[in-house]
């Protein structure tokens, strides 16, 4: 065992020696959404690297999951697959029943998903420029469609609109498949959405694509160009997912987990499945992922209060 043989270094608590010797349970949301599908592709690899029993338990909302894990005991056996809602949902309502830096230690970022800024095929514009172009001659006459307050096609527009100055109407839809609905038939001229929810539109010229919203250019959708690239420097709007053990767990089983993760991400098959769903593997560092949480916090903390966003 790698903890073992780390153990004959230098003093190791007898728990972080033992580890794993009993099921680990991965905690997250409800079942079939994306951090679901992303923990169970983790699970089936990483309970032969851990040579133990691995579950995913689906336990309500995201609240309920972290605040399970917040208060579980710090010795690896209870994990926690969330996206953002960890660090962005004290910005988005009261009484967050936990503090995202202080009740967490981060194991790993696992996946990215960016959006793609799809706008109805009536529209004039060819490029992020043109956009916003035709948005500022048409202050309030766009309408963007989003899912709920708080999610990654919300929170895209809301940035667009705070780093623009642009006045795009913001139309909430419960859901994706609602939302995309509406830019097809022309009810609403743009929306962020997922690579694998624009791309079949795309082909067939019910929709045009622009950019997509990660840092780079994504391998989901070769060839886009970024929005940062194209018309509005700095521009990132990326859903992730991360894994997160309670505060105090030992930096060894972190460590281990961070490695047996990162060796499942990484294998061919599973690189495969989670870009098919529109997913890029990203297997970070511990130290990584708490310098996104924060960057987040601060970027979109500061987009959520200042247009009075709530959940």
């Amino acid at each position: 065992m790698v903890l073992l043989a780390a153990a004959a270094f230098g003093a190791v608590p007898a728990p972080a020696q033992e580890y794993p010797g009993k099921p680990v349970h991965l905690i997250t949301g409800e079942p079939g959404g994306p951090n679901d599908f992303v923990s169970r592709l983790i699970v089936a690899g990483l309970s032969v690297n851990l040579k133990q029993t691995v579950t995913v338990d689906n336990l309500g909302g995201g609240v309920v999951a972290g605040a399970l894990v917040a208060k579980a005991a710090p010795d690896g056996y209870s994990l926690l697959a969330i996206g953002s809602t960890l660090w962005l949902l004290p910005y988005l309502r009261d009484n967050v029943p936990w503090d995202p830096i202080k009740d967490f230690a981060p194991v790993t970022l696992t996946s990215a998903a960016p959006n793609v800024m799809a706008v109805h095929p009536s529209l004039p514009v060819k490029s992020v420029k043109d956009f916003l172009a035709l948005a500022k001659a048409r202050p309030g006459q766009l309408v963007s469609a989003t899912g709920p307050a708080g999610s990654a096609t919300f929170l895209a527009t809301e940035l667009m609109k705070a780093m623009s100055g642009v006045y795009i109407v913001r139309r909430i839809y419960n859901g994706n498949g609602p939302a995309i609905k509406a830019l097809r038939e022309g009810e609403a001229q743009l929306m962020f959405a997922t690579a694998g929810l624009v791309k079949p539109h795309v082909a067939a010229g019910r929709l045009r694509a622009l950019a997509v919203t990660s840092e780079r250019e994504s391998e989901l959708i070769p060839g886009l160009p970024t929005v940062a690239a194209s018309g509005l420097p700095g521009y990132e709007s990326v859903a992730m997912t991360g894994i997160f053990a309670p505060a105090q767990t030992p930096a060894l089983i972190i460590g281990y987990l961070n490695r047996e993760i990162a060796r499942v991400l990484h294998q061919a098959d599973a690189k495969q499945r989670l870009l098919d769903s529109g997913v890029e593997v990203v297997a970070s560092t511990p130290e990584s992922l708490t310098s996104k949480m924060k960057s987040e916090m601060t970027r979109l903390g500061k987009v959520i209060r200042a247009a009075g966003i709530r959940d």
